[in-house]
């Protein structure tokens, strides 16, 4: 077994993980992920003698998300909400909750979601964010400041909605 393998046995997982946090997306965080290790695979034995090849694969995976976000904004369309195809009968108040952040996350900028998915999700310090980021430490703040006001913006305004909508069922 090669290195590689063998740093993709101990790391995969913890890669996709990440990569999910990163692009707010299961399937694109695979995606992701398989793309970094696929690119990072024929320069290993560089990559490889790193002192954190993980914190490597990291920057790799953040910065083909963002690459991926400027691409799509040239050429697609993004929509608040998919439709989906099949309704989903009584789900537990915690999944609602948390499907709820995840939409409120991927409305974020692609920065700000990567900030909060370095800071909160991967328990980072500024210094490793901004590292990762390609900023200073400073402008890691900002982004999380901005994005968790936001997300206090977006919640207060669900509830507001939900309020509503329960007082005219009440009617």
């Amino acid at each position: 077994m090669t290195q590689f393998e063998d740093f993709v046995r101990a790391s995969g997982a913890d890669l996709v993980r990440f990569a999910r946090a990163v692009t707010g997306d299961a399937h694109r965080g695979e995606d992701a992920a398989q793309t970094a290790l696929s690119k990072a695979l024929p320069r290993w034995h560089r990559i490889g003698d790193l002192d954190d090849p993980v914190a490597y694969l990291k920057k790799m995976i953040v910065n083909g998300e963002l690459s991926w976000r400027r691409r799509l904004s040239s050429r697609e369309l993004v929509v608040e909400q998919v439709p989906s195809g099949a309704e989903v009968a009584d789900v537990a108040d915690a999944a609602v909750r948390r499907q709820a952040l995840l939409e409120r996350l991927r409305r974020l900028p692609p920065r700000q979601r990567a900030a909060v998915a370095l800071r909160f999700y991967e328990d980072l310090p500024d210094r490793e964010v901004a590292v990762l980021l390609g900023c200073t430490e400073s402008t890691v703040r900002s982004l999380v400041a901005a994005a968790l006001s936001a997300l206090r913006l977006d919640e207060a305004a669900a509830a507001r909605r939900e309020e509503v909508a329960n007082d005219a069922n009440r009617r």
